[in-house]
């Protein structure tokens, strides 16, 4: 646990609705099971609308409330800007927060193009000059199986990797009378399945692998083209009403890749997949072995060593509740399962660490740069009847 004698770090938070309340959660735990070497402060939480963001200032612990993100950067108790608004606004808020000397936690995707995605990692570059950090946050790096398997990987028990296939599979809205949100509407969210949740499939390939995707063929699907007008919203959806709104993002992507080591690899992300809540899957085969996970089982990692004997070979499953594993030490015995929430606490803790050790947390800005462009050869992609598409380096 986090003493009084450590250095503050005053926190920011910008958006409270689902993201702000993982984050929020995170800000508040990570200090009571791990040790870490800054006391991280809920200074302010900012939201348009005063009385909302007052009630869950107070239900999610923040200390201030602000209706003007502005004010928030200009606060002197506030270190880091901590961004979880839709993906129309983190260009501005982020960069501005670098310059002002703030530290930035942005969420994922990180920006709605690659121009805004370079602007900022430029500035997130040019900040890190000053000793100025940012992070990205796709969390589930953090899943304590995703980190193993990593581990894995890089041990070489994998041996050459062959084949990446990845699957990210919700059912939210395929239900036709589902309502309108901002993450349907293509100038707030930038892209639908493909950047909501195709984008954290392909950052956990690359990161389990170490290598990077050179090229993609894909396709795009929209299919439901219209949707009720919300009269309220939730945690995802909300309650539909009267009239109706233009859908404007895709509901589905699909699309093959190539490793830089050479593997071949597959993508699917949907919000179309009934009875799939959270599915995501992966699976990597190598010339020595194989691994596979799925987050609806998220305490499970599968894997299959390729020098067993015949007679005995097979999926070994196991359960990564172990002290040994990755962040699972500082959390309850051995059996006893984390859950969704973890990953953010995880996040907040390796940022909080390079931050107090003066090191660039990762994924950067540049490694969300470098997802931007991915998304963006998917959509050239399947704009051009599914064409080959490399992916600058």
């Amino acid at each position: 646990m986090t003493s009084p004698g450590r250095p503050p770090l005053g926190v920011g938070l910008i958006g409270y609705a689902f993201m702000g309340a993982a984050h929020s959660h995170a800000w508040r735990t990570a200090p009571r099971f791990f040790d870490l070497p800054l006391e991280p402060r809920l200074a302010v939480l900012a939201g348009r609308n005063p009385a909302a963001v007052t009630e869950a200032a107070g239900r999610l612990g923040w200390s201030a409330t602000e209706t003007d993100w502005r004010r928030v950067i200009e606060r002197d108790d506030v270190d880091l800007v901590d961004v979880c608004t839709p993906g129309d606004t983190h260009a501005e808020i982020a960069i501005a927060a670098l310059e002002a000397g703030k530290h930035v936690l942005c969420e994922k995707p990180l920006a709605n193009s690659v121009a805004e995605a370079e602007a900022m990692a430029e500035a997130a570059a040019k900040a890190a000059a000053r000793g100025v950090r940012s992070m990205v946050g796709f969390t589930y790096r953090r899943v304590p199986a995703i980190g193993l398997a990593r581990r894995l990987v890089a041990e070489g028990r994998l041996g050459q990797i062959r084949h990446v296939r990845a699957q990210y599979l919700q059912d939210w809205i395929a239900d036709p009378a589902a309502p309108m949100s901002w993450r349907l509407e293509k100038g707030r969210a930038g892209s639908g399945a493909l950047g909501d949740i195709g984008a954290h499939v392909v950052d956990l390939t690359q990161h389990i692998t170490g290598q990077t995707l050179t090229g993609v063929s894909a396709l795009l699907e929209t299919f439901v083209e219209e949707r009720p007008l919300p009269t309220g919203t939730g945690k995802l959806g909300g309650v539909g009403g009267s009239g109706m709104g233009q859908v404007t993002v895709d509901d589905a992507a699909v699309f093959l890749g190539r490793f830089t080591g050479g593997a071949l690899a597959s993508f699917e992300a949907t919000r179309f997949a009934l009875g799939r809540k959270n599915a995501i899957r992966i699976e990597i085969n190598g010339s020595r072995g194989s691994l596979a996970f799925d987050f609806e089982d998220m305490n499970v990692l599968h894997l299959f060593d390729g020098d067993d004997p015949a007679e005995t070979a097979g999926f070994r499953r196991i359960v990564v509740t172990e002290p040994g594993h990755p962040y699972v030490g500082n959390w309850w015995p051995a059996g006893h399962g984390l859950g969704y929430e973890h990953g953010f606490t995880h996040q907040v803790v390796d940022l909080v660490t390079a931050l107090a050790a003066g090191e660039d947390p990762t994924p950067s800005f540049a490694d969300g740069l470098q997802i931007q462009r991915v998304l963006a050869a998917v959509e050239r992609s399947a704009a051009a009847d599914s064409v080959w598409t490399p992916i600058p380096a």
